[in-house]
């Protein structure tokens, strides 16, 4: 199968659309701002989506230092790609009724407006479904619209607490201080929600014709996803143990010192452990106890065990330490230096930072597809565009009666 990126750079750079993926003939208003929203409309995009971004100038997104053209910041790149972008006033009435037959074509709406806004505009679900019945409308915010939380303003941090996950973190970490992850963990992974929800509700609309309103909370939707392993104990009731599954809150879950680097080592059976410490020239440590039964007691031991392994990981380089891994079946990986990302093998082969030309910003790094499709391949067609840059050319199609659904 062809690199969903490899030729969808090439094809990006000479601004023409590429033959379509899975999502050819689905239309997709992107009415969302900031990462969680536009980051999912993106993906459907790159799925071979028509997405019109209907959006303000103004959006964070687009402010940044980094930049060679105003509102062209390397996240607003990155995000924004695939997309054509309409600028029109929502509290503007004209144009507002403007962006309400635009969004009268579409098969999909993403917006992250909090209810209220909406309910103003006239542009919640129910007002919408009269005109449009077979929109599929999702709307994600932090918290479900009918809790207590719901008008509260949200943000990645504040997710991100309210999910659990700032006291995972903590706790795996045996830190004083309460920490985030340096990931807009709770935007991305409501992202991939909205965009598995979109397409499932899409299904049903080709199937009966009717679209429907899906909700996406963040802090549930993150909640659900740390709870998959993390609840261990608190599954059963009455408890039989805490929350955290043992090996990730386990202090020496981490990347290993190698006699030039780091790498993650991690041996997960007995098996593995022996393997390790004969090949790190301690065939004594092998007669272990602890790794001698028929299986690893993270909870009672992996601390100690972490330990151990870091006396003995220094004694060979990464490579070797590669080499002995493969061989033994024990799950190894490198540290990825980010700012080195570019010139790593791995990366280059799979084309996931591919250099392209844009019209008006030049050269600059694409975020890879990491999806490869054998019959309707997913690709880049179209760099991220300026603020408003298809206002006329979409407009056009609505006066012209050309406008898709």
């Amino acid at each position: 199968m062809e690199s969903a990126t490899a030729a969808a750079v090439a094809t990006a750079e000479t601004g023409e659309d590429a033959p379509g993926g899975p999502l050819a003939g689905v239309r997709v208003i992107d009415m969302a701002t900031v990462v969680m929203g536009p980051y999912a409309a993106q993906i459907l995009g790159d799925l071979g989506a028509d997405v019109i971004k209907i959006e303000s100038p103004n959006d964070t997104v687009r402010i940044g230092v980094l930049h060679r053209t105003p509102g062209m910041t390397p996240l607003n790149l990155n995000v924004n790609r695939n997309k054509r972008s309409v600028t029109l006033d929502l509290k503007d009435e004209r144009e507002r009724a403007t962006a309400l037959e635009l969004i009268g074509t579409a098969d999909i709406l993403i917006t992250n407006m909090r209810i209220d806004a909406l309910r103003r505009l006239g542009m919640d679900y129910d007002s919408l479904a009269v005109a449009n019945p077979r929109l599929v409308y999702a709307h994600a915010q932090g918290f479900r619209p009918d809790s207590d939380r719901a008008r509260l303003a949200a943000y990645d941090e504040t997710v991100q607490a309210a999910s659990g996950l700032v006291d995972l973190a903590q706790r795996a970490g045996d830190v004083g201080a309460p920490v985030v992850l340096p990931s807009i963990f709770g935007d991305k992974v409501a992202a991939l929600t909205i965009v598995y929800a979109a397409l499932a509700a899409l299904v049903h609309q080709r199937a009966t014709g009717r679209g429907q309103h899906v909700e996406i909370p963040m802090v549930d939707t993150l909640l659900a996803f740390n709870l998959v392993e993390h609840l261990q104990g608190r599954v059963f009731e009455p408890p039989m143990g805490p929350t955290g599954f043992p090996l990730s809150m386990n202090k020496g879950h981490r990347a290993r010192p190698t006699k030039d680097g780091l790498a993650m080592v991690i041996p997960y059976t007995p098996q593995n452990f022996r393997d390790l410490f004969a090949a790190a020239g301690r065939p004594d440590l092998a007669e272990d106890p602890r790794v001698n039964g028929e299986f690893i007691d993270s909870t009672r031991d992996g601390e100690a065990l972490a330990e151990l392994l870091e006396t003995v990981t220094p004694r060979l380089t990464t490579a070797r330490w590669a080499e002995v891994c493969a061989k033994h079946s024990i799950p190894f990986g490198p540290v990825l230096r980010l700012d080195e990302a570019a010139e790593d093998p791995y990366v280059q082969g799979g084309h996931l930072l591919d250099v392209a030309e844009h019209p008006t910003e030049g050269a600059y790094r694409v975020v890879g597809i990491p999806l490869a499709f054998s019959a309707t391949p997913a690709s880049v067609r179209r760099h991220a565009p300026l603020p408003g840059q298809h206002t006329d050319e979409v407009l056009g199609e609505l006066t012209n009666g050309e406008a898709r659904r």
